[in-house]
């Protein structure tokens, strides 16, 4: 049982989406996809527990062995990757029952619980396969998912959203399946451990350059890095309260994978300086996405808005660790996929706790928010201060590696840049801090907590931002040893 656990982590949320549509009734189609989802997140600890005790596990499938058959291939990187992604699916969904039922139709929440786990099995099949063509695959399974997830908010602004994401999706998506066409073209193989090693041999092509090009310019547009993120603000924001929360803990971390895989494994860590300074440009981009989404999320008087612009902002912390091409710099980036995970989580339900209780999220609504809904607006701001990186959350410690690697590098500007950005986040936290706990709340305001169990969920998740900015071992051995891994270094 233990040598399927790569298939069974991919095979399990995508059959049990069919089977969770014959289901029918709502409560029991979200009473299953928990069970799923749980389920999944069991195999990936065990994956990553394997795979911290033994090494990479390769899994062939239908008996054909690699290159010539499809191979899962879970390394540390995935494998950590791969818990992120279902931990924090399944503490969304056990949080979002109420909150579903409250913003999606009543005769569409078993269509909604189908996507989600479609979204899931697509998402996990994407860390899992060691197959580039496979990534393609499973990115469109989740992408599609998640047009139909975003569309399915009461607001009519939501189809726009979604119709947008699915317009900026298909090019990108397109462009990776270039990018892999081109490479097949070069090396005839499909199977990314064997790109590795045939892909020097013809590096110096224009084919392979305008591989990676298409490649990479794919996966930053599903990634949402600035200036490609246009897309984000509006889906994050219509979309479904769980979907946002869902999508902001997970489907940026993946591409932010998808980016690393090709970048270091695939075409090699030193295959985008060629010609072309590729990192420059990285951290440069980095840089530009702290500084203006945050400067928009100031402005936002919706904090879910503001909250999605911040998302641009993270990304942008990532992507600089990512373009110093170190191994503290990259293992800032996996820190950061990890605790922005956390933070976002946390965040984005206890607003889904605040649209399900007073049926808003503008700013200017959240008056008095602290005397209605006390637990909630206390997670709200936990959240906020590991958003900005305060000391003893999960968002300084990430901010911390990034700011070593970038003084290990000599990069001053860049670090002092780094701190000044997160000085940003203090301003469009605050101001929803202000709202919450110094204002009076309107006449006739009664107080009403959110509902136990979503309250569970989301101080389950404030508890992670604090424990793992307290207990670092356990994200940072496994991100050093990842980094070191991807470059060839000893950890």
């Amino acid at each position: 049982m233990l040598s399927h656990l790569p298939i069974l982590q991919v095979i399990l949320p995508l059959l049990a989406a069919p089977s969770c549509l014959i289901l029918g009734r709502p409560a029991l189609a979200w009473a299953f996809s928990f069970v799923v989802s749980a389920g999944a997140m069991l195999i990936s600890m065990l994956l990553l527990q394997q795979v911290w005790l033994q090494g990479a596990i390769s899994y062939t499938l239908g008996g054909w062995e690699a290159p010539w058959g499809i191979e899962y291939r879970i390394d540390l990187l995935n494998g950590f990757l791969l818990l992120i992604v279902s931990s924090l699916s399944t503490l969304v969904l056990a949080a979002s029952r109420q909150s579903v039922a409250a913003e999606v139709e009543t005769s569409k929440q078993t269509l909604f619980y189908v996507s989600w786990l479609l979204c899931l099995a697509g998402l996990l099949g994407i860390l899992a396969t060691g197959d580039a063509f496979n990534v393609f695959v499973f990115l469109e399974v989740s992408s599609l998912s998640t047009y139909t997830l975003i569309s399915l908010g009461r607001d009519r602004r939501a189809l726009w959203a979604s119709y947008q994401y699915l317009v900026v999706g298909t090019i990108g998506a397109t462009f990776i399946l270039i990018g892999i066409g081109l490479m097949y073209m070069m090396t005839g193989t499909l199977n990314m451990q064997d790109l590795a090693e045939r892909l020097p041999a013809v590096a110096e092509t224009r084919t392979v350059f305008a591989a990676y090009a298409f490649v990479i310019v794919g996966v930053c547009l599903k990634l949402a890095l600035f200036p490609l993120h246009m897309w984000l603000p509006n889906a994050y924001s219509y979309a479904p309260s769980a979907v946002t929360a869902f999508l902001a803990a997970t489907a940026t971390k993946v591409a932010v994978y998808l980016l690393i895989r090709f970048s270091f494994t695939v075409f090699g860590a030193d295959f985008g300086a060629m010609d072309i300074p590729l990192h420059h440009i990285f951290v440069a981009l980095g840089l530009f996405a702290v500084f203006s989404a945050s400067a928009v999320a100031i402005m936002q008087r919706n904090i879910k808005r503001a909250i999605a612009y911040s998302s641009v902002a993270q990304i942008g912390y990532m992507i600089i660790g990512l373009g110093m091409g170190s191994v503290a710099g990259l293992q800032a980036t996996l820190l950061h996929l990890f605790n922005h995970a956390l933070m976002k989580g946390a965040l984005f339900v206890s607003l889904a706790a605040m649209a399900l209780r007073i049926g808003s999220t503008q700013i200017d609504d959240l008056a008095g928010l602290a005397r209605r809904m006390p637990i909630t607006a206390m997670a709200f701001v936990v959240g906020g201060l590991s958003l900005i990186g305060v000391p003893l959350t999960v968002g300084f410690v990430s901010k911390w590696y990034l700011v070593v690697a970038a003084l290990e590098m000599q990069l001053w500007p860049v670090a002092l840049l780094v701190v000044l950005g997160s000085l940003l986040a203090v301003m469009y936290v605050w101001r929803v801090v202000e709202v919450m706990y110094f204002r009076e709340p309107p006449a006739g305001a009664v107080k009403q907590e959110a509902p136990l169990g979503m309250l569970l969920m989301l101080w389950l998740l404030v508890a992670g931002n604090i424990y793992f900015g307290i207990d670092t071992r356990l994200p940072v051995s496994v991100t050093a040893e990842a980094a070191a891994a991807l470059l060839g270094v000893g950890a």
